[in-house]
């Protein structure tokens, strides 16, 4: 786990200069080891490194051993041990046993072609200094971040926008685009991001291109999701099968030189994945939890209890204040590069700082919800289907059908989600699948527009809304569980895990996903429906696997939270009601011409706030102006 810049184009001397700086501003990603060279007279590469296996012989800038070939890289790869091996039989010395040098050994010998077989978390820049070639890729689900600019002469890369933006020849100029796109999903479609010009490279993508011919640069996807359902195999099979590619994977991730924790919020996700861990380790871990002390809302540690006594795992925990969200949030505004969807990376950070104090990698549950069908809103796209097909005896998927009676002892999961259902039937009740799922995911509504008439008349919905439906579309599947889950893996997850990123990099630690192995997902793909989605039961498969490993509370919960913060019970007190007053009233938020002056004024109204959702999108944009865009 590392972090990176490259240069490659342009004046050799001066770019020497911007490496050195680009490099400083990441520096909290790698408190192990800084490396940059000058490659050839096109090149300019800088490396952090934060040492988690072979800490003697991983260094980068990696050069290989004939001097041509040159990697940075950003990551894990979990199967090169089995790749390793393959290359020794095939003559291929190692001078340690990292997974950087084998990486770069594939790279030489199959260039692009060896990604589809890697397994992991990775990020990476390759380059071949006698042909003038070069590629940039991303892993299967975008756990580790890549960004780009293409210069006048060249182009850059780097593992987060900070340090791209200190190249005197990239701008901080915002991405209308792109920011309409954040306050419609609070996450930003396709490659773009909130800065004009500066782009990701997007999950399971490749880049490549070449220096010395001045070609075209290349953008090509490597994997994606198949949806080929398997009718064959019974539940138990399945069951089994995932199981089994669980524990496998956790087996892969706890490959360490350093102590190994976890994450455990108390739900199912991280409640499996620490349970295995445990298990898999054979002794008792540390995990890692926080919590709030306002209300009971604001607390799953009773959750979280239940599964370390079950477990034998040893719970520590944190409990974030008021005083230490004021204290934090610059650090955090700073460390995210844009503004993310929900306050709960707060606590994010917070058991971050947790964990770092005991261990340097820690495993976590994310992706459960987009793999196996976690969230309220599929229970209520569900609702509104059979409520369709019942009245007009219809069945749009076929076999993948939830019908009404088959949902309704599922419903008491949405209490709580009544906001979003009335927002959700005001617009396009009924429509077809791509319109409906477009109004459930976006935030806007559009009989309490909080945006100003003349910012919305500079955006562009029709265009924006062919982006989206190219994404929706884009899986061969008609299966609307399928069809929303497929998209919010392409797009809600990388910005989820841009959080895990960030969070986890800024205290010099690694976050490892082990439900995000691409066997796991292609296994998942192919689940029939009804099994993965059973009558409306979210996770159900998920559910069904861990009977053995967790308590049946944990299994059969209901009530699963999400990472709450009591923002709208501290606004309540007079000094931070004056702290989010200094940045939401503030003559530049109040003229920045985006939100509605009474919308924003109506965010501190301790009486009348929308929400602490709603509240923090506001608090996380205008910080991110200030920091950003105004300077």
């Amino acid at each position: 786990m590392c972090g990176f810049v490259a240069i490659l184009g342009g004046n050799n001397q001066e770019n020497k200069i911007h490496i050195d700086s680009m490099l400083d501003e990441i520096a909290h990603r790698g408190p192990d080891g800084r490396g940059t060279i000058s490659f050839d007279e096109n090149t300019n590469f800088g490396h952090i490194r934060l040492a988690i296996l072979d800490i003697a012989n991983g260094d980068q800038p990696m050069i290989s051993e004939c001097g041509r070939y040159l990697l940075v890289f950003n990551g894990e790869i979990y199967n090169f041990q089995a790749h390793r091996e393959t290359l020794i039989d095939q003559g291929y010395k190692f001078k340690g046993y990292c997974d950087s040098e084998v990486l770069l050994a594939l790279l030489i010998r199959e260039g692009q072609a060896c990604l589809s077989k890697l397994n992991g978390m990775f990020a990476f820049v390759f380059y071949d200094k006698v042909s003038g070639k070069w590629i940039a890729a991303r892993d299967h689900f975008g756990i580790k971040p890549i960004y780009y600019y293409e210069l006048r002469d060249g182009i850059a890369f780097a593992s987060e926008i900070k340090a791209l933006l200190k190249h005197p020849d990239i701008k901080n100029s915002l991405n209308k685009q792109a920011l309409n796109d954040y306050l419609t999903f609070q996450f930003v479609l396709g490659d773009n991001t909130l800065f004009q010009g500066i782009k990701k490279i997007e999950p399971a993508h490749y880049l490549e291109g070449n220096i010395k011919t001045n070609q075209s640069i290349k953008i090509q996807n490597w994997w994606k999701m198949e949806y080929s359902i398997d009718y064959e195999h019974s539940e138990s099979w399945f069951n089994k099968k995932l199981l089994f590619l669980v524990e496998d994977s956790i087996r892969l991730q706890t490959i360490s030189d350093y102590p190994i924790g976890t994450y455990l919020s108390g739900g199912i996700d991280s409640s499996l994945v620490s349970s295995l861990t445990s298990k898999n380790l054979d002794k008792k871990i540390k995990s890692f939890h926080g919590k709030f002390q306002e209300s009971i809302d604001y607390d799953e540690s009773r959750y979280a209890s239940k599964v370390a006594n079950f477990s034998n795992i040893n719970l520590l925990e944190t409990i974030p204040s008021s005083n230490q969200f004021i204290e934090k949030l610059p650090l955090i505004i700073k460390a995210l590069d844009e503004p993310v969807a929900g306050p709960g990376v707060f606590p994010q950070f917070m058991v971050s700082q947790l964990a770092s104090k005991h261990v340097k990698v820690v495993l976590g549950g994310q992706g459960g919800d987009e793999l196996f069908g976690g969230y309220a809103r599929y229970l209520v796209a569900y609702f509104e289907q059979a409520l369709k097909g019942s009245i007009e005896e219809t069945q749009e998927e076929g076999k993948h059908l939830v019908n009404l009676s088959s949902i309704i002892q599922n419903l008491p999961l949405l209490n709580g989600y009544q906001p979003l259902m009335r927002k959700f039937w005001s617009n396009g009740l009924f429509e077809d699948m791509n319109k409906r799922y477009f109004h459930l995911i976006s935030r806007i509504n559009k009989f309490d527009n909080p945006l100003q008439n003349d910012f919305s008349n500079q955006l562009e919905d029709k265009e924006q809304f062919n982006r989206f439906n190219n994404i929706f579309e884009s899986s061969n599947t008609s299966s609307y569980i399928n069809k929303m889950t497929a998209f919010d893996l392409k797009t809600l997850l990388p910005g989820l895990l841009h959080i895990e990123d960030r969070v986890s990099m800024h205290y010099g630690i690694e976050s490892r996903v082990p439900l995000l192995d691409y066997r796991i997902a292609e296994l998942v793909a192919t689940i029939p429906p009804p099994l993965k989605f059973q009558g409306g039961k979210t996770k159900a498969i998920l559910k069904s696997c861990s009977k053995d490993f967790l308590p049946e509370e944990i299994i059969n919960r209901k009530d699963k939270m999400g990472f709450p913060v009591p923002l709208c019970h501290w606004i309540k007190e007079n000094y931070f009601k004056d702290f989010i007053c200094d940045i939401l009233l503030s003559q530049n938020s109040l003229q920045r011409g985006i939100f509605k002056q009474s919308y924003i004024r109506s965010l501190v109204d301790t009486k009348n706030s929308p929400g602490s959702r709603e509240l923090w999108g506001a608090i996380c944009l205008e910080l991110w102006f200030k920091e950003f865009i105004d300077v």
